[in-house]
């Protein structure tokens, strides 16, 4: 599943006119439903890493260079584990959870319990910009639903008042039926008529999966959470779910383990399997990539080598 796209995932971007606040509208049924393929997620796992995917996809779409990116983890004591998603700056991302099998039962109301998935814990969100510079922020979750925990971190962490929305909707059979996100954000001195507006239509957009599910646009549920207000969208983008490893990746992370640790991997699978090979998964999209001994040998220089056919 190397590089593979799902493909059906889109973003919206605005802003409204007055520069009071900005939105994103995410509609990411495709990246969800991929990532429950790859990772064959429970119903309750799905939800959870699709909000975080969700989230991380319309955060990265809102980072400046081709160069930088965002890795979003959320740490709970729950058994769902730990869940990690990365974007690009586009948007598109990729993640995994730790327990893909989790599914507690459902709360009174019938929907999913992520929160009792997730647990009590930290979500950390760390922005590379630039050349090596690293912008770190930490926050205690909330209520582990990945929404309001974000909406806590934008508060605490990052001085921004922001609303945010992540719904999944998961089909019978397991698979992705519907997910999105709204972020909209306040501007530096925006206007309190503008603000007040925002806080009343928050209701209209809490169920953003199923305003999806129903059929709404990306503008129409933008226009939903700017009802009264004249906003522009700036753009609509395509994003996926995106794995970026291969085998040179995977081959530069066990070589950094050291000669000593790789001998004693080759060691044990050849007592554990009978072959003197290790097997390495990528995280992200389950793809195997396989070694043997002369992967991790010395390459001889040219230099060193003619200078040995001299002698």
């Amino acid at each position: 599943m190397e590089n593979e796209k799902s493909y059906g995932s889109r973003l919206l971007r605005g802003m409204t006119r007055d520069g009071s606040a900005r939105i994103v509208v995410a509609d990411a049924r495709g990246i969800v439903d991929h990532a429950q393929k790859v990772h064959k997620t429970a119903p309750t796992a799905t939800a959870a890493l699709g909000r975080l995917l969700t989230a991380a996809s319309m955060l990265g779409s809102l980072l400046g260079e081709k160069t930088d990116s965002l890795t979003v983890t959320v740490a709970g004591d729950g058994p769902a584990g730990r869940l990690l998603a990365v974007s690009d700056y586009v948007g598109c991302v990729r993640g995994y959870i730790e327990n893909p099998a989790v599914d507690p039962p459902r709360k009174p109301n019938g929907k999913l319990d992520v929160g009792a998935a997730v647990g009590r814990g930290s979500l950390t969100v760390i922005r590379e910009i630039g050349e090596g510079e690293r912008h770190t922020g930490t926050v205690e979750l909330v209520s582990g639903e990945i929404a309001e925990d974000f909406t806590r971190y934008f508060a605490e962490s990052e001085q921004i008042p922001s609303v945010c929305s992540l719904g999944v909707l998961v089909a019978p059979d397991c698979s992705c039926r519907a997910a999105g996100g709204v972020l909209i954000q306040l501007l530096p001195f925006p206007d309190p008529e503008t603000v007040d507006k925002i806080e009343a239509n928050v209701p209209k957009i809490c169920n953003i999966s199923s305003l999806l599910d129903g059929g709404k646009t990306l503008e129409e549920i933008a226009a939903l959470a700017f009802d009264g207000i004249e906003f522009d969208p700036f753009d609509t983008i395509d994003v996926d779910y995106v794995c970026t490893c291969s085998r040179e990746r995977m081959k530069r992370g066990i070589r950094s383990l050291g000669e000593k640790k790789i001998a004693e991997l080759f060691d044990e699978e050849e007592k554990e399997n009978g072959k003197r090979e290790i097997t390495a998964e990528c995280r992200f999209c389950d793809k195997k990539y396989r070694f043997t001994e002369a992967d991790f040998r010395p390459v001889k220089r040219s230099d060193e080598k003619s200078k040995g056919e001299k002698k």
